[in-house]
């Protein structure tokens, strides 16, 4: 018995070892629009026309540096989460998983002109990567919301 969990123990951990090593992927904005999201992965965006990647977006109004401390607040709260960059109205985050030390990219955009924080969130790499995206990106909407 000792045997066989330590034979699972071993197999899970050489499996989450290329998910927690993959370097980020390329991110950013090109004129107004964040990377369509790929099929591969776990990833979500508001700017997303299929319903699989479709997140809504932030609802969000007023001064764009307190929008965007406030946003900083709102993903920093969470357990696991680091803001990696913060340039104007864009932020980029990342959030370690606690099990896996999985990490999963967010980007953040905000259109002050339409009241909204766009989003688009995805996971490194495949192994063992549990479809995470979405429910933080929703815990990141609660406690913005908690801010404004």
């Amino acid at each position: 018995m000792k045997q066989l969990l330590a034979t699972i123990i071993l197999a899970v951990s050489l499996a989450a070892l290329p998910a927690c090593s993959t370097k980020a992927p390329d991110l950013g904005m090109a004129n107004g629009m964040f990377a369509v999201c790929p099929d591969d992965v776990d990833c979500i965006s508001s700017q997303a026309d299929d319903a699989k990647h479709k997140i809504a977006p932030i609802t969000a109004t007023g001064d764009p540096n307190k929008v965007m401390v406030d946003l900083r607040s709102a993903i920093e709260s969470i357990f696991g989460a680091k803001v990696v960059l913060s340039e104007g109205n864009y932020l980029r985050a990342e959030f370690r998983s606690s099990v896996l030390r999985t990490i999963d990219d967010a980007e953040f955009f905000y259109d002050e002109q339409a009241g909204l924080i766009h989003i688009h969130a995805l996971s490194r790499g495949e192994a063992l990567n549990f479809p995470d995206s979405r429910k933080r990106i929703e815990e990141v909407r609660v406690n913005f919301a908690k801010l404004q």
